[in-house]
């Protein structure tokens, strides 16, 4: 039997051409994003905590909560590839309208409660690769930033292991904020980490 995709998917990356102005003046085209998301991040937590309690209590996130976090993650995953120099047009505010680099986020699930009770705990392996690749990350922008201002378009190796940096930590987000129950995971499938939702029995 084969397994369903996973449910929080990071698309397109395809685009390796890059403006020079924008490139040279990244940094300082985020700084409105920064405050927006700074102001969004809020709201998102406060919700995220407010969709535990529901979660915990009736098996699922209430759909428009669910669609409120993964607004607001969908919104970081743009800004940040923006920022990465994944990809080159200046993002939307929000959620909104389409993007080179973009998240896509299935419909809320049955979520079983034991494993949203010790979310936090049982996303500590993934918190812990995350450091690492966030890292890592930053060396991707790095280096794209010094090869698009020169050559005016980022190196498919580059762009490839900003994309899996990049896919992990959405991944990892979107886990813990309860948008989906499937342990994050690096391809397509999920994981199979202690106390997965597929290995535990449904808790009444």
């Amino acid at each position: 039997m084969s397994t369903a995709p996973y449910p929080v998917r990071l698309v397109g990356g395809e685009d390796l051409q890059r403006s020079r102005l924008t490139v040279f003046f990244r940094i300082f085209l985020l700084i409105p994003h920064a405050i927006v998301l700074f102001f969004y991040a809020i709201g998102a937590m406060v919700v995220t905590v407010v969709a535990w309690f529901a979660a915990l209590i009736t098996g699922r996130v209430p759909d428009g909560m669910h669609a409120f976090i993964a607004g607001y993650e969908r919104y970081y995953a743009r800004v940040l590839a923006y920022g990465a120099i994944l990809a080159d047009p200046f993002p939307p505010f929000g959620a909104s309208g389409s993007y080179p680099v973009d998240l896509e986020i299935d419909p809320p699930v049955d979520q079983n409660r034991l494993t949203v009770l010790f979310r936090i705990i049982l996303a500590i392996p993934c918190i812990i690769v995350l450091y690492v690749l966030q890292n890592l990350l930053y060396l991707v922008a790095i280096g794209n930033w010094f090869v698009a201002l020169f050559a005016g378009r980022v190196p498919p190796g580059l762009e490839t292991l900003g994309m899996f940096c990049l896919r992990f930590l959405v991944r990892t987000h979107t886990y813990i904020a309860l948008l989906t129950p499937r342990y994050p995971a690096f391809g397509d499938t999920p994981g199979t980490l202690p106390m997965d939702q597929t290995s535990l029995p449904p808790v009444p």
